[in-house]
């Protein structure tokens, strides 16, 4: 069963009424899935063939680097597609292995039966443009904070970005074994180099929030990785 309302949280389907979504929903055929808590939704490499939307639950995609370790992407939270991006195109496969966080329910839609949703309403369209392209965005960034080998340099990377220019402080929305699992490092690493920053008074931390004290010298360490 389907909570329609939920899907009007969904990037997919904003602007996009209760209503409106189940009788467009009612045009198509679809299945809706269940996970536990640590079950393979998909694997990194396999063909995407349905669009899949997160009901409730959550997941996360990790991929493996060139030495073996385990690198965590993001998680993806209800009620947000996964992978919509590769739904088309040359090389339409998972770039990611997803692992249910938790007991996930999840809206599967043919991409055959998906392109009919786009046939039939702009908006949801237009939504879909503006995710892949996002999502291209967010890759790129991606990429370019793994180019960074340290954890000093990923460290100073992602505080200078969330900082941006204005501001000097950064509240952390994630745990640290949550940020050592997206810089790809061990949880005492990441501590460490934490606890080495704050000594060198680059940074302070006060409960979740990151003071950035010294921006010239997080630069500085951005030029050496």
């Amino acid at each position: 069963m389907i909570h329609y309302k939920l899907l009007e949280r969904c990037p997919l389907f904003k602007g996009i009424s209760e209503d409106e979504a189940q009788k467009l929903l009612a045009l198509i055929h679809f299945q809706v899935k269940n996970y536990e808590k640590n079950e393979i939704v998909a694997i990194a490499g396999e063909t995407v063939k349905n669009l899949y939307i997160i009901l409730s639950g959550s997941v996360k995609g990790e991929m493996i680097d060139y030495s073996g370790k385990t690198i965590k992407i993001e998680d993806v939270e209800a009620p947000r597609p996964i992978a919509s991006a590769f739904l088309f195109g040359k090389e339409n496969h998972f770039p990611v292995t997803v692992t249910a966080n938790n007991e996930v329910k999840i809206l599967s839609i043919p991409v055959s039966e998906f392109l009919k949703l786009l046939q039939k309403n702009m908006q949801i369209l237009k939504n879909y443009l503006n995710i892949i392209s996002s999502r291209s965005q967010f890759l790129s960034q991606k990429l370019h904070f793994l180019s960074f080998k340290t954890i000093r340099g990923k460290m100073a990377h992602f505080l200078l970005q969330h900082a941006g220019d204005k501001l000097h402080s950064v509240e952390l929305k994630s745990s640290q074994q949550q940020m050592a699992e997206l810089f790809g490092v061990t949880r005492p690493s990441l501590a460490r180099v934490l606890g080495e920053m704050q000594r060198e008074k680059l940074i302070s931390i006060e409960k979740r929030t990151v003071t950035l004290l010294d921006k010239q010298k997080l630069n500085e360490i951005l030029q050496h990785g």
